[in-house]
């Protein structure tokens, strides 16, 4: 392992609930202003950095449309909450002194861009951190497969899937005291074994265009640059043949 960061551009993905702290719901401002400081972190070492944000903080849409709204319906729903998430992660990070863009999916030209990868791309080759709202614009598809797509489309190395426990187990962890940490899982495990820890379009998006995953724990504080810097922390997901 060099002295310098492993990446050159990475693909963050939050989700909603990693924003609202211990409040149970919405967006908590001091765990939102942690989450910048850990990204200003990375940014400063000039990795070039994109954010996916979700939104299961304020609105989520597959439990809604399990409660009889229409599924359509309550994933744009989904999506208006991601912006809202997405505009308090750039106050955080302006506030930080970090140069921020919000591009979203969906058209709402007082508060963010629209999403046009040539310009994302420039944003991130001038040192801005580009936070991307809206999903993808779609119905029926979750904010996974977004940080999946915005990572191919953009050519990031790795995409790093933020959660509150340190990777991925071999049961739930804060049920099964007995569950157990992988270090390393291959795509197909992933898919196979139906782990939750992203669903499967993001996964598959992942593997047919070789953009490793790793799943890691962002409440533990640095854990984030370490990971950049090439510390192996959490799960990663790549291919490769998984020894059970």
């Amino acid at each position: 392992m060099g002295n310098g960061p492993a990446f050159k551009r990475i693909l963050l993905k939050l989700s909603g609930e990693a924003l609202q702290g211990e409040l149970g719901y919405g967006i908590d401002p001091a765990t939102c202003e942690r989450i910048a400081a850990e990204v200003a972190q990375v940014h400063a070492l000039g990795i070039e950095t994109a954010v996916v944000v979700g939104g299961g903080n304020i609105f989520r849409g597959l439990q809604a449309s399990a409660h009889g709204f229409d599924r359509t319906t309550a994933d744009y729903m989904g999506m208006l909450a991601t912006i809202m998430n997405g505009m308090a992660l750039q106050d955080a990070l302006e506030r930080l002194g970090v140069a921020t863009r919000v591009q979203t999916s969906i058209e709402i030209k007082e508060l963010a861009e629209p999403f046009i990868r040539r310009r994302a791309l420039r944003h991130l080759e001038l040192g801005r951190v580009v936070i991307f709202v809206g999903g993808t614009g779609n119905p029926f598809f979750t904010t996974d497969t977004t940080a999946a797509l915005r990572a191919s489309e953009l050519g990031a190395e790795i995409v790093l899937k933020a959660t509150r426990v340190d990777g991925i187990y071999s049961a739930d962890p804060e049920k099964d005291p007995d569950a157990t940490l992988y270090a390393e899982l291959t795509y197909v495990d992933v898919i196979r074994d139906r782990l939750k820890v992203m669903d499967s379009t993001a996964v598959t998006l992942c593997m047919d265009n070789a953009i490793p995953i790793v799943v890691f724990n962002l409440n533990v504080e640095g854990n984030l640059k370490r990971l950049v810097m090439g510390e192996h922390i959490g799960t990663i997901i790549r291919e490769g043949t998984h020894a059970d």
